[in-house]
């Protein structure tokens, strides 16, 4: 093998946005993040659920009051 064709390979500190500070090992030598599993919301457990019923509830919620309008008329009529 080649003498000094790969990068160093060190450990290094992981720093949060949050503050949050933990050490691996990179060929950088410093790493910056936005989110660590720290302050993820899916990690925390605040992760809202955006899906809130099946799609039959979906469906009536966008279309039920359309669908009950129309049939009232047919049935005046």
């Amino acid at each position: 093998m080649k003498k000094e064709l790969h990068p160093k390979y060190n450990e290094v500190e992981v720093s949060c946005a949050c503050g949050n500070k933990f050490t691996t090992k990179s060929t950088n030598n410093e790493i910056k993040v936005e989110i660590c599993s720290a302050c993820h919301p899916f990690y925390t457990g605040k992760q809202k659920s955006l899906e809130k019923g099946g799609r039959v509830e979906k469906f009536n919620k966008k279309f039920g009051v359309q669908a009950e309008a129309k049939k009232e008329e047919s049935e005046e009529a």
